[in-house]
């Protein structure tokens, strides 16, 4: 099993500016695309489809934020089909509202990260042989303890029993149209939450994600 990762938003704590005008994200999305190694190339298609709808060099990376409402719809279409069509591939979120965490966990926020991911991934994977992990390479760094693969294989392994085996895999978004596919499901989520948009591309693509949201109330 193939999972792509990437996340809108960040893990700063400036939270008295606006965010874009010198404050932090208020929310921080993460998304994850899991996908069989047998399927995997039809994440790919979407993309290409996209770029050419569009007549986007294609040697020039598109990011979510890159594109308008129109085009997000388009995507947004097009990935519900792919996944009615072929359900073994998945699409999970997790968000956390920041300004409800408390102060000790900020302290160390990249462990706030990790518990995300294996929140939202532990149980979906739990059963797999092996998971191979891509995370999009400009995403968030973890640098606390443990480094994500090794904090969610001694999840796995000791708290799960189970006998999945992770490993990394460092691709360039520029090299990868799946990274590329959840960028931009990622912004599509993300702005949702941070800009209190219900845009239709979220309308769209919301009810074939799986979600779970984290510090939402107190």
């Amino acid at each position: 099993m193939y999972i792509y990762l990437d996340e809108s938003g960040d893990l700063g704590w400036t939270l008295n500016k606006p965010y874009r005008h010198g404050g932090s994200s208020r929310y921080l999305t993460i998304i994850a695309l899991l996908v069989p190694k047998s399927l995997k190339h039809h994440p790919k298609r979407i993309v290409k489809k996209l770029y050419e709808h569009e007549k986007f060099n294609p040697s020039i990376e598109i990011k979510g934020s890159d594109l308008n409402q129109d085009q997000k719809l388009y995507f947004a279409n097009l990935a519900v089909a792919m996944l009615a069509r072929h359900p073994e591939i998945r699409l999970y979120s997790i968000t956390v509202y920041k300004p409800n965490v408390q102060q000790h966990i900020r302290s160390d926020p990249n462990k706030l990260y990790n518990y995300m991911i294996g929140l939202c991934l532990l149980e979906k994977i739990k059963t797999f042989d092996n998971v191979i992990l891509i995370p999009d390479p400009r995403s968030i760094k973890v640098k606390s303890g443990n480094s994500l693969v090794d904090y969610l294989q001694i999840k796995l392994w000791f708290e799960l029993s189970s006998l999945t085996t992770i490993h990394q895999e460092n691709i360039s978004s520029e090299a990868s149209r799946n990274i590329q596919f959840v960028d931009i499901i990622s912004n599509i989520v993300g702005t949702h939450y941070e800009d209190s948009t219900n845009s239709n591309a979220y309308k769209v693509i919301s009810p074939s994600i799986e979600f779970k949201c984290l510090f939402f109330s107190k």
